[in-house]
């Protein structure tokens, strides 16, 4: 892939003696907990999303709405598409202006943290399109790394600038001191070359509160993000995990499995406690089709969708709102039995299937396009 050079890859330290948002007494909570909202992106770009996004659109809406039975649901639309997008989304979920290259809101969006005082502040990684020049997924991405700012001064919320290139799927925390990551993904050379697992771990810690960390090898297999956690495992309850599970022993993906497995059961969390594994089945193997590959512009810029590539599908990307479960369906020989395993994971949440494989086509999934913003 082939790039222009533009914005620089690397995040700087903090001013010096500027205090961290742990040390101010910030931290993350858990997805689990009560949120004030949700934020999402409208996708149009179309280099990613087939037929002008349409299809894909018709899935946002979707997610959306089922989002918006429990909680506010924000749509960011750059301006050509906002008129489309506010007639397609029903009244009650919020369209608000907000330009950016794509519609990974999980990624660009802000990382929001708390404080025991009631205040609501967030962390702005730095962000490169999920590799940089060389590597990364698309070019450029100058309006993606506005988005935080632009939250930041709508909530009218303090924003902590962190010397670090992450986006949001590649953690998952439980609130209570404990973050969860892949190594293939956060000590990946096109993310922070410079640093030291032990360095990282540093700045996790000082930005989202938490004192202890469990890294898992890889993520899915073909995951282009270059293995984020989210479509592999998950927290879902203090002292729970959520794992993807493939059964076939010669997919590439179940060794990958066993990997996590072995660690998970061998760790304990922030609290000493050892964790309870979930397994979710795999879905598929997916494929895109000959006629999903069509419609795509092809840009020497941006990823490539070629008929018969494999796409990391999991049952694990789903998203935890007030009251309901909104989760992909991906494949129909899966669909129920992960619906089921949801179900009885969460009683007292009501699971919402949402037909996902438009938002899969271009790459993630329904945890990747949203952001929890937490109640305070």
């Amino acid at each position: 892939m082939k790039h222009a050079p533009t914005f620089p890859t690397t995040a700087t330290e903090p001013l010096a003696g500027e205090p961290t948002p742990s040390a101010l007494g910030f931290s993350m909570p858990a997805e689990f907990a009560t949120h004030a909202a949700c934020w999402m992106l409208w996708p149009q770009r179309p280099d990613t999303w087939r037929y002008g996004a349409k299809p894909a659109q018709q899935a946002f809406v979707d997610v959306a709405v089922a989002i918006a039975e429990s909680e506010t649901v924000f749509v960011g639309v750059n301006d050509e598409q906002y008129e489309n997008a506010r007639n397609q989304l029903p009244a009650h979920i919020r369209v608000v202006e907000l330009s950016s290259n794509d519609a990974w809101m999980r990624d660009v969006g802000p990382t929001f943290i708390t404080h025991p005082d009631g205040r609501l502040a967030m962390v702005d990684w730095e962000f490169n399109a999920w590799g940089g020049l060389k590597e990364g997924l698309y070019f450029p991405w100058d309006k993606d790394k506005r988005i935080r700012c632009k939250i930041s001064e709508m909530l009218g919320i303090q924003r902590f600038e962190a010397p670090l290139v992450l986006e949001g799927g590649a953690i998952h925390v439980d609130g209570e001191g404990t973050l969860i990551t892949t190594e293939e993904c956060l000590l990946n050379p096109n993310r922070n070359p410079e640093m030291s697992r032990a360095t990282i771990e540093h700045w996790l810690q000082e930005y989202l509160g938490v004192s202890h960390i469990i890294w898992l090898p890889r993520g899915c297999y073909l995951d282009e993000t270059d293995g984020h956690v989210d479509n592999l495992c998950c927290f879902i309850a203090p002292g729970h995990v959520a794992l993807t599970w493939c059964e076939d022993e010669q997919d590439p993906q179940s060794a990958i499995c066993r990997e996590a497995l072995r660690v998970l059961e061998n760790a304990t969390d922030a609290q000493g406690r050892r964790l309870t594994i979930h397994k979710l089945p795999q879905p598929g193997p997916l494929h895109i089709a000959d006629d999903e590959a069509s419609g795509i512009d092809r840009l020497n810029s941006s990823h490539p969708r070629l008929p018969g590539d494999r796409m990391a599908g999991s049952y694990v990307n789903f998203y935890i709102s007030n009251s309901v479960i909104v989760m992909p369906l991906l494949d129909p020989r899966y669909d129920e039995k992960a619906k089921g395993i949801l179900s009885r994971l969460f009683p007292t949440k009501r699971v919402i299937g949402v037909t996902a494989r438009e938002i899969l086509l271009g790459g993630g999934n329904i945890h990747c396009i949203t952001q929890q913003q937490p109640r305070v």
